[in-house]
């Protein structure tokens, strides 16, 4: 990459860093000025909002429930993945594993996360196993049908190649079929992971004594706006971390072979 490049791609992440800054600064004024105008307890201005965040985060009450929500998002996220993968990749290569399964895929595509839920925690119990199984179950049939078209997309002249210069197993998916299932991988945790993010928030409403979800539910309960916005705003910006420090890097190695915009 020459100066030239470095340049231009700095300047092109100065200014997307100050777009998006702007549309942030419109929301709060606009934001601001409908509190301002009505004046309601239920609609609580920014700096209250932002004051009772500072209050939760200076007595780790606020840290105690998303490091909660965190790990059930990881731990949901690393298991709708790596077993996604899996089953997509097979499903994608054999015609009898695609159609053995098929159906549970379409059932699972099609509940309903609440009944899911709802099931994982009367069969399993109120505990840890349940509410992560329920998030990973929502998530599940997403990853293994992007993964399922990536691996149905494959150049055969590639795997003809592999099966000619009889690379083993570990050779043939790490160097032929990884590299071009990185996109559809990239698809589907971007998706997936977006997905989570909503699942886990219900299942602690519903089944957990800890957590965002259970936060939101228990100050829904007491009618007060100005912690549940609180809570969401920090929800949202560990989002946006998660979006912009991880998924979006992510996304752009896997897309890298392609050319940039004149």
């Amino acid at each position: 990459m020459d100066r030239h490049e470095r340049s231009w791609l700095r300047r092109g992440a100065t200014g997307s860093a100050a777009a998006r800054l702007g549309s942030v600064a419109v929301l709060i004024l606009v934001w601001w000025a409908a509190a301002l105008v009505a004046d309601s307890r239920n609609c609580p201005t920014p700096p209250e909002v932002f004051g009772f965040v500072a209050q939760e985060l200076a007595s780790g009450e606020m840290l105690h429930h998303f490091g909660a929500t965190l790990a059930r998002v990881a731990a949901a996220f690393v298991a709708a993945m790596a077993i996604g993968c899996g089953l997509g990749l097979a499903m994608g290569r054999s015609r009898a594993v695609d159609l053995v399964l098929e159906p549970w895929i379409i059932l699972l595509l099609n509940a309903p996360a609440l009944i899911l839920i709802v099931l994982a925690y009367i069969w399993i119990g109120l505990n840890e196993t349940a509410a992560v199984l329920a998030v990973a179950l929502n998530k599940l049939p997403n990853v293994v049908v992007t993964i399922r078209e990536g691996a149905r997309a494959m150049d055969p002249a590639y795997l003809e190649m592999a099966k000619v210069y009889r690379f083993s197993r570990r050779s043939l998916l790490r160097d032929v079929m990884l590299p071009q299932l990185q996109p559809y991988i990239a698809a589907a945790a971007r998706s997936g992971l977006a997905l989570i993010w909503k699942i886990v928030l219900v299942v602690e409403l519903l089944g957990r004594s800890n957590g965002v979800g259970f936060k939101i539910g228990l100050y829904f309960q007491t009618f007060d706006v100005r912690a549940i916005l609180g809570y969401t705003v920090v929800f949202v910006l560990l989002m946006l971390l998660v979006e912009y420090f991880w998924v979006q890097p992510l996304e752009r190695r896997a897309y890298r072979w392609r050319p940039r915009p004149a």
